[in-house]
């Protein structure tokens, strides 16, 4: 059986939406994914009561949880704070309710895309810097020096390309992490923030690799997209299969 994982993203406790937050939970029962991935965006203002309400949620689901921080987990009413230890409220609920995730088909390896302020405004896009960006690709590098032949996804808040088509790029760096992380053999980019899905075979600076997003599961919602997660089917080798699923309506075909 291939490693499952349940993709989400952007709950956004404090305007979380319950209805999809149950189908998530109903279905994690039914299914027993191997892990749980969320990329970003647990909180709305990164309030300790909203970090609270996420602890609860992901303690109780009985499976593997791996966490990436959005720019909304960052303290939003306390700047010294966002300032000078920005991650301290994401990383306590990590060690909380992270306890490791290890499976002999696919490794997860993050990218941090998120930072405490940035030379324009709003805040809100990704930004990847050189340091980031290279203990990522110096991961996937050890993986396939060491020879594992387990499918490498990487994990980000941020798309780190644009809309196909449209000029420019929202995630500063985001051409150039693509294209080495791309060219460092990793099979795929998960991410989340624009709170609609997509799944595409994108190339940058010569390189291909998946770009694979899911929705969100608050009541944010953009672009008439419904709240939404994705399942991950992964096997050794890049093999990487997904079905979005709209809460309450089933599986869909990938997008």
């Amino acid at each position: 059986m291939p490693t499952r994982l349940f993709h989400i993203s952007d709950v956004h406790f404090g305007v979380e939406d319950r209805a999809a937050l149950d189908s998530v939970v109903a279905a994690i029962a039914a299914e027993r994914p191997d892990a749980i991935v969320c990329t970003g965006d647990l909180t709305q203002r990164a309030k300790h009561s909203e970090y609270a309400a996420a602890r609860e949620w992901f303690a109780s689901l009985g499976v593997p949880v791996v966490l990436e921080p959005g720019n909304h987990d960052m303290p939003y009413y306390n700047p010294w704070e966002r300032f000078t230890d920005p991650f301290r409220r994401f990383e306590a609920l990590r060690a909380a309710v992270s306890g490791g995730f290890e499976s002999p088909d696919v490794v997860l390896v993050p990218l941090r895309t998120t930072v405490r302020a940035q030379t324009r405004f709003p805040w809100s896009d990704g930004v990847v810097k050189p340091a980031a960006l290279r203990q990522t690709v110096d991961a996937i590098a050890a993986l396939k020096e060491a020879g594992d032949p387990r499918t490498i996804i990487v994990i980000a808040h941020h798309p780190l390309l644009g809309d196909e088509g449209k000029p420019g790029n929202p995630t500063i760096g985001g051409d150039a992490a693509f294209a080495q992380i791309a060219a460092a053999g990793a099979d795929a980019v998960i991410s989340g923030h624009v709170h609609v899905p997509f799944d595409q075979l994108r190339t940058s600076g010569g390189h291909a690799m998946r770009m694979i997003g899911t929705g969100t599961l608050s009541t944010r919602l953009r672009h008439e997209a419904p709240a939404s997660w994705r399942v991950i089917d992964c096997a050794p080798g890049g093999v990487i299969e997904t079905a979005l699923r709209l809460t309450g309506t089933g599986v869909l075909p990938v997008t």
